[in-house]
């Protein structure tokens, strides 16, 4: 054994030792794709408070929320779009806290069952509530002053390997470097 481990000592120095005088540089690689090192800051975040409008042929609630021009040059048919709702609730102080809620959202009342919903175009967003009862006497809860956020954001952020929880505002927020002042506000169309 001592042999086998002198033999492999031997054979690793000399390997280690013959080096000789470094060769001239290669020629370059061709140019390839810059790596995915997080976001790249191109998200885009924006506000609406509004009244649903509702429409007894399909018996849902709908409002159309259009897609800022500054964002929709980004493309938001290949981007993603997400939509958060928000709820007020309060803490252990008796404060109000602001929470954002990714939807589709689901909410089980007496009479059944009530879900926000969306679906988006690359020029608007259309929130709307859907449900398996008569719609026409939801609770004014429901329909009146919403505000729900809408979040454009590169695909590549959906990649498994970033580790973004879509489902949390904040951890959406704060992946793409984007603050309460970056939130740009819209004025419901009247």
């Amino acid at each position: 054994m001592k042999k086998l481990f002198s033999i492999l000592f031997m054979t690793t120095f000399l390997f280690a030792a013959c080096e000789g005088d470094q060769g001239p540089q290669g020629p370059p690689g061709p140019p390839g794709e810059d790596g995915f090192d997080g976001i790249d800051g191109l998200g885009y975040t924006y506000e609406q408070t509004f009244n649903f409008d509702y429409f007894a042929d399909t018996n849902t609630y709908s409002y159309f929320i259009n897609i800022p021009d500054e964002v929709a040059t980004v493309n938001p048919q290949a981007d993603a779009v997400l939509v958060y709702r928000l709820e007020v609730v309060e803490d252990n102080d008796g404060n109000d806290v602001d929470t954002w809620s990714l939807i589709p959202q689901n909410f089980f009342l007496d009479e059944g069952t009530i879900q926000y919903v969306y679906n988006h175009t690359a020029g608007d967003v259309e929130v709307l509530i859907d449900g398996n009862f008569d719609l026409s006497n939801l609770d004014s809860f429901f329909v009146e002053n919403q505000t729900f956020r809408i979040v454009v954001l590169p695909s590549d952020t959906f990649a498994e390997d970033t580790g973004i929880n879509v489902s949390s505002y904040n951890a959406v927020m704060n992946a793409l470097d984007l603050k309460e002042s970056d939130v740009k506000k819209v004025e419901a169309i009247k």
